[in-house]
């Protein structure tokens, strides 16, 4: 389940004449990124390093400058391209929080019985909600919630949940 990398951005087009690139943030925390050294782009040759030179948090966008990148020739290239950063360099987490991507494909428990898998977990503001895929087929929706998820073991692979009444 746990991924090497992790998604922080999507390249939307060239900033400038020096090969500075504008980045729509996939991350909630944009601002850690600053900290960040190392970034790697999915390209033909696979996930390549990067070495930021500067950034600059401009709106809802970030303004990224690599030594790789010189003009603006090679940043008009880049457009559409998904920026990562490696697990290690990934926003901490508090207790109680975790990755998406260590979430999605575990086990869902009620009353330690199997009633499927975490196929999906949705952002939507207020708390995310997990898609679970029955194994019956069907599929209930469950706010992340104490109410509803009770306990959370990756090492386990395992989430304990109570299914309230109606859902």
């Amino acid at each position: 389940m746990s991924e090497e990398y992790f998604r922080i951005g999507v390249i939307t087009e060239p900033h400038g004449v020096h090969g500075e690139l504008k980045v729509y943030p996939t991350t909630d925390d944009a601002a850690h990124l600053k900290k960040v050294k190392e970034y790697y782009m999915n390209t033909s040759e696979g996930m390549e390093l990067f070495h930021l030179q500067g950034m600059k948090l401009q709106n809802d966008r970030i303004i990224l400058k690599f030594k790789e990148i010189t003009d603006r020739d090679m940043a008009e290239k880049l457009r559409k391209k998904e920026l990562f950063v490696d697990r290690a360099h990934a926003v901490p987490l508090n207790e109680d929080e975790y990755y998406i991507s260590d979430l999605e494909g575990l086990d869902v428990y009620e009353n330690d019985e199997k009633i499927g898998t975490l196929a999906e977990v949705l952002r939507t503001g207020a708390n995310d909600v997990y898609r679970i895929e029955r194994t019956d087929g069907s599929e209930v929706l469950l706010p992340a919630i104490k109410q509803c998820i009770l306990n959370v073991d990756i090492k386990e692979g395992r989430i304990d949940v109570s299914v309230m009444e109606g859902l």
